[in-house]
């Protein structure tokens, strides 16, 4: 189903830019960083059971450590995306990774393919996941950047080189498909679901 004009523009407006065909997708810091972060937090209890003080210590501080900043479009790393000439930036947060990458992708009105093998993510954010059987790509992404950006390796070897997780995970294009690959399976980008963070935390 096609959003409606009012839906469009104000899809549209929560991004940056816009994709453009042959675009490289990046992904600036890990996944699910802020929902890995509240869970290790709100269910420390339970999550007692299961791993180490040490493990939920740093669990507790994924956003901290390894994202972007609290304010993702003033950071040092939105502002060097917009240097080497990024035409799509977003700032991934409730509904995480899946959700930012079906609404840039509805907002610039383009096809795409990402490799869930190439998507920054923490141990520690999956393993929480296992436990409270959560998928992590729809877990809130708060710290993390998606951009599209023109020959992206460039620029992700400068995140790496700040000590920030970054990867090129996918290229947007001219079709209507929204492709997403693990190994040699694929699957079709679904509209947005509930963020899962609310099956861990009830009252976030």
């Amino acid at each position: 189903m096609k959003l409606g004009q009012k839906a469009m523009e104000a899809l549209q407006a929560e991004i940056t830019g816009r994709l453009l065909p042959g675009n490289e997708l990046i992904m600036v810091s890990p996944a699910a960083l802020k929902g890995t972060s509240v869970i290790a937090e709100e269910n420390a209890e339970k999550l007692k059971a299961h791993f180490s003080e040490g493990f939920l210590r740093a669990s507790r501080s994924l956003y901290r450590d390894f994202g972007v900043g609290e304010e993702p479009m003033k950071s040092a790393a939105w502002k060097m995306a917009q240097e080497a000439g990024a035409t799509a930036l977003y700032a991934i947060g409730e509904g995480g990774f899946l959700c930012a990458l079906w609404k840039m992708a509805e907002a610039s009105q383009v096809g795409l393919e990402a490799d869930f093998r190439k998507i920054p993510i923490r141990q520690e954010t999956i393993e929480i996941c296992e436990v409270f059987d959560l998928n992590p790509y729809r877990l809130h992404g708060g710290g993390a950047i998606l951009m599209g950006i023109s020959a992206g390796e460039a620029l992700v070897q400068e995140y790496k080189r700040m000590g920030l997780m970054a990867a090129v995970i996918g290229q947007a294009n001219s079709g209507n498909d929204r492709l997403l690959y693990s190994g040699e399976s694929a699957r079709y980008l679904d509209r947005p679901a509930e963020d899962e963070l609310w099956k861990a935390v009830t009252r976030f």
